[in-house]
């Protein structure tokens, strides 16, 4: 699926661009989410663990493009990668009523508004896919995803205790939000 290009203005009065990456953004897209998997523990992986190479990450690109199950929006800043996101439709009887996404901003970028810019464009393209429901998970410590979740709808419906483990020894708890859209 291809989101239509799009300017916002940021809280800082920057222009960003929200747009579906291209192939030719694999390696600003494998760069992104290595460096934002360093800068926080809230994301499932860390930088070392991304070991995607740039061809992988073009057919990475390429199926996500391609896709009638998957929609990705990238948020371009000055023509770098600020923060990204998907929205993912499983097909199947029994679960084609739901729709999961995830989310992640560089922190240089943090508290500019681009998660509260991207959040309703995944809604809008839940709503327009026909799901019911829209869910993610989020650590438990992560309180300021939670409060911007919460802002668009979501409640935590489950936690699942211990469910990461970091790399100090110390565990995260997983929570499960939904958010109704019928």
């Amino acid at each position: 699926m291809i989101f239509e290009e799009k300017e916002v203005i940021l809280k800082n009065g920057k222009a960003a661009i929200l747009k579906t990456a291209e192939i030719a953004d694999a390696e600003k897209m494998l760069n992104f989410i290595k460096q934002a998997s360093g800068e926080t523990d809230f994301l499932s992986r860390y930088p070392e663990e991304r070991t995607s190479t740039i061809e992988q990450e073009e057919d990475w690109i390429r199926n996500f493009r391609e896709s009638e199950s998957v929609l990705n929006i990238t948020c371009f800043v000055d023509g770098e990668i600020a923060g990204n996101c998907d929205v993912r439709f499983p097909g199947g009887i029994k679960t084609s009523h739901r729709a999961v996404i995830g989310i992640a901003v560089l922190k240089d970028y943090w508290n500019l508004g681009i998660g509260s810019l991207m959040l309703p464009e995944l809604i809008n393209a839940a709503k327009n896919h026909g799901s019911e429901l829209l869910e993610l998970e989020c650590f438990g410590d992560n309180k300021r995803a939670q409060h911007l979740y919460e802002k668009f709808g979501f409640c935590a419906v489950a936690v699942k205790p211990k469910a990461y483990k970091l790399k100090d020894g110390t565990y995260q708890d997983e929570i499960y939000m939904q958010k109704e859209l019928t």
